[in-house]
């Protein structure tokens, strides 16, 4: 517990744009190494100290002790480009809340994480194309198949111990990647088009394989005048992995070739269509190839439309995932958690909390 409150001091004195000097005086320590001792965990906070730090910081009792929260440790990386800072910053409270329980609910069960265990060696010196040859191998190692996007997924929670939960999130939000220790997530906005999810998941998979080496920014989709040279070269990395790992280079040249005389807009929404990502995505891929002229006139306002007319029914992806909400189907049966609290951590009613259980074939794990 003195390890968390320590991590969670920290974070808040950050937060709060104070440095340990000014935090020090205003506890009235004579200098700042009681509170950089208080930081690293080698000194007990006083209860007396921790009243005085609650009113200073702005924050509650919990912020300190409830150990269903993240305050204070692991990363996030967001694809959130026009979103007020304020909304995201509680949205981001919300979702390490989500992954913590998760982390606690298996600590319980004596579930320890693996972690990690591959690692792409790319850095800012490697060339895009580079990029492009990490996803094409990975997606033969992981045998994804002509359509990764179909089996992404389960590939990314079996090969990288990898949490994938879909969420309803504020507009703008497209989802983001976290790192903790031996535990990472990736965070899907459940209610974006399905190419765009898909999209959203690659790139977000391409920042945990290289987080070590190129750690993404706080919000990665910022403005792209807003980014260091650095920062924009490690997105378009990501994105460049994205598409080849979505579009396999081998499988479209062979839809490429078959194109024959068909409408190119057409064209492009159906194959688009087929490896489920968005038309916008599949058009600058086969420019990017040198197989689409720049100069071609393409209408992508007609492109949009395979998010909305898509030749198949795109289902609504479920509510967290069927990994996570059993962890919680488990932590209600052996009373690690209590009904109330789950379904105010998830935001949901009782009642939407027994259709989340039964969504997954779950019996309701306690009395309507």
């Amino acid at each position: 517990m003195n390890q968390i409150i320590s991590r969670r001091l920290r974070a808040a004195r950050e937060r709060a744009g104070l440095t340990q000097e000014q935090l020090a005086q205003k506890l009235g320590f004579k200098d700042r190494q009681t509170l950089t001792a208080i930081e690293t965990g080698d000194r007990k906070l006083a209860a007396e100290e921790l009243l005085q730090l609650i009113k200073i910081l702005g924050v509650d009792l919990d912020y300190f002790v409830d150990e269903f929260r993240l305050d204070g440790e692991g990363k996030f990386s967001w694809r959130a480009p026009k979103v007020e800072h304020n909304v995201l910053r509680q949205f981001e409270e919300q979702a390490g809340k989500w992954v913590a329980t998760y982390r606690k609910l298996g600590e319980l069960e004596n579930i320890t994480p693996s972690p990690l265990e591959l690692v792409l060696s790319l850095t800012t010196k490697n060339t895009f194309e580079d990029a492009q040859v990490a996803a094409e191998r990975l997606r033969l190692k992981w045998n994804l198949g002509d359509v990764p996007a179909l089996k992404l997924e389960d590939a990314i929670c079996e090969h990288l111990n990898t949490l994938v939960i879909y969420i309803e999130a504020p507009p703008g939000i497209s989802g983001a990647a976290l790192r903790i220790p031996n535990l990472s997530a990736v965070i899907i906005n459940r209610k974006e088009p399905e190419g765009r999810r898909n999209y959203d998941l690659a790139h977000e998979l391409f920042h945990l394989l290289t987080w070590v080496r190129m750690p993404p920014k706080h919000n990665d989709v910022e403005p792209a005048q807003n980014l260091k040279a650095r920062a924009k070269r490690i997105e378009l990395l990501a994105e460049n992995f994205a598409a080849a790992l979505l579009m396999p280079k081998q499988v479209l040249r062979g839809k490429w070739e078959q194109r024959e005389n068909q409408e190119i807009h057409s064209w492009i929404n159906s194959i688009a269509d087929y490896f489920r990502v968005t038309a916008s995505a599949l058009k600058w891929r086969l420019v990017n190839l040198g197989w689409l002229s720049k100069d071609e006139k393409i209408d992508d306002e007609i492109l949009a439309a395979n998010c909305k007319k898509s030749q198949r029914r795109q289902q609504l992806p479920k509510l967290f995932c069927k990994q996570y909400v059993d962890r919680f189907r488990v932590g209600l049966s052996k009373g690690h958690i209590s009904v109330r609290r789950t379904a105010q951590l998830l935001g949901l009613s009782i009642d939407q909390l027994a259709d989340l259980f039964r969504s997954y074939d779950f019996a309701v794990p306690f009395d309507m």
